[in-house]
């Protein structure tokens, strides 16, 4: 499964913008901290170019990534015992 939600980090703790669905207590998690702020993708050596042509590729797929049907794979663990 992989799910992106916001959160904020204060006191040792994150605090999570929306409570996710479909998400079992004691599911480990994955952190990545963020400057505030946007990414400079010119730092990293990305021109405009390239993110533009990452955006247009990644686009092809996304109107199949949110379809209804994609959510089995919201609880693919379970689905997959079950077969």
């Amino acid at each position: 499964m992989l799910l992106s939600i916001q959160g904020i980090y204060r006191h040792g703790k994150i605090e999570l913008i929306e409570q996710p669905t479909n998400v079992r207590d004691e599911t480990y998690v994955i952190v990545t901290f963020l400057e505030p702020g946007m990414v400079d993708l010119r730092e990293r050596g990305i021109t405009e170019e390239q993110a533009a042509a990452l955006r247009a590729a990644m686009a092809l797929f996304a109107e199949d990534w949110d379809s209804p049907e994609m959510s089995i794979y919201d609880n693919y663990d379970a689905v997959k015992a079950s077969i």
